[in-house]
This record gives C-alpha cells, sequence and structure tokens, in this order.
C-alpha cells in the first residue's frame, strides 16, 4: 500500500503552464460537481458562516480562486439570507479567471483578479475574510507558511482553509470515481495526486506552529476534508 505519512511534492498537471482552455473548461466543470456533490460547496458555507456571525454585510476574497464555484455558492447562501456582500476572486491562471468570469455572471458583485495572491495590495480595503478552498494542497510548506501569515496580514477578521486530508481511504475512493466517470485527463491525474498532496491534522498544527499564528481550530468534515478557522 502507498505511504500516506508524508505528504507528496509531484506537481499536479494542472499547475503547468501549456493547457489548452478547453481542458481546463472540462476540469473545472467537474471540480464544481465534486464540490458540490461531496460536500466542498457546505464546508466553505461553514467556514464562512462561522467568521460572518451576527453581520448583514461583509467583504469576502478567494485565493486561487480557479472557476469561481466557491463564490457562486457563497453568493447564493448570502441572497437567501439576506447577507450583503462584495467578493473577490484571485487566481494566477488567466484562463481559470476568464471561465469564472462567465461561470458567475448573474451571481452578484464580484470582481476578478488574475495575479498571484502575493503581489495584490489591499490596503485600507482589506476584505473582513480571506478563504481557498482546494488551493493549499497545491503549495509546499514553505509557500504554506507565507501564506498563512499573508491571510493573517491582510483579512479583517478572519480566515479559513477548505482543503483534503491526505487518507488511503479518499485516494482509492477518488481514483476509482474519477476513472469510471470523469471525462477530463486533469481530474483523473489530479484528484487522486491531490489527497496524497493533502493534511493530516499534525500537518496543520506543525504550520500554525511554524508561522507563529494562533486563534485556530482544526476541523474534520465530511468527506475527508479539513475546515481550518482563524479569528481576530
Amino acid at each position: 500500500m502507498m505511504n500516506f505519512s508524508q505528504r507528496s511534492y509531484e506537481k499536479e498537471l494542472l499547475d503547468g503552464d501549456l493547457i489548452p482552455f478547453k481542458d481546463i473548461k472540462v476540469n473545472m466543470q467537474e471540480l464544481e460537481f465534486i464540490n458540490k456533490y461531496l460536500g466542498g460547496h457546505k464546508i466553505t458555507i461553514k467556514g464562512f458562516r462561522e467568521l460572518l456571525g451576527d453581520r448583514k454585510a461583509i467583504s469576502v476574497c478567494e485565493i486561487g480562486c480557479g472557476g469561481g464555484d466557491n463564490l457562486k455558492a457563497l453568493s447564493t447562501w448570502c441572497k437567501k439570507n439576506d447577507i450583503s456582500v462584495r467578493f473577490t476572486g484571485i487566481d494566477i491562471n488567466k484562463d481559470c479567471i476568464e471561465y469564472a468570469k462567465g461561470n458567475c455572471r448573474g451571481s452578484g458583485n464580484i470582481e476578478f483578479i488574475t495575479s498571484d495572491y502575493k503581489l495584490v495590495v489591499f490596503g485600507s480595503g482589506k476584505p473582513d475574510i480571506i478563504f481557498s478552498s482546494l488551493f493549499c494542497h497545491h503549495l509546499d510548506d514553505q509557500q504554506l507558511r507565507e501564506m498563512i501569515k499573508w491571510l493573517e496580514e491582510n483579512s479583517g477578521i478572519g480566515f479559513f482553509i477548505n482543503d483534503l486530508q491526505r487518507h488511503p481511504a479518499a485516494y482509492y475512493s477518488i481514483k476509482w470515481l474519477t476513472a469510471q466517470f470523469s471525462n477530463s485527463y486533469l481530474v483523473k491525474n489530479d484528484a487522486p495526486l491531490s489527497v496524497r498532496r493533502g493534511f493530516l491534522q499534525d500537518d496543520w498544527k506543525k504550520l500554525f506552529i511554524e508561522s507563529g499564528v494562533k486563534n485556530y481550530s482544526i476541523q474534520w468534515q465530511f468527506a475527508f476534508r479539513w475546515l481550518v478557522i482563524v479569528k481576530w
């Protein structure tokens, strides 16, 4: 059996530079389906609600927003619950941003920025909440420590992370499911690899200790996800 005690740092295909847009589009569509039906969006909404509290107006930024499906899901929830919200989505991949703009058309006040998130300067208008979903496992440990510090410095009331648990059951189940049902070679390759690049609870504890950021909680979520929340 494969060893899951350590993270894999094998690069995912989606992190390459020369992927045709048509292939990225299929990948984004299938990731949205996975998020919708395997609980990813519910976890994002839970993290958002815990930081939202009783506020009725808020600003939210997602880094590594991909196809924008998390922002779309949050926008739908906010409309149903009479929450006034201003969204920002940041992704370094211009093709993902172009897809996200179309995918989120009609979903409310969403600004999309093509950039490395670290280069974005909010100034006095920094978001109340910043979050990432299925972004952290693309980064190595040093990049994660830098990200945690950036989140601390740039979020007004806190941030949350929704990402994968590294677990053999998660790996073999998603490998079988994508082999049977996916039409994307990117998803077939990257979905199981992303689990191997995912996290144990102790990984998160170590990263936060090394980053010097406190007041965090780590919650296991179905199916094989971690919800990490930091409140100021």
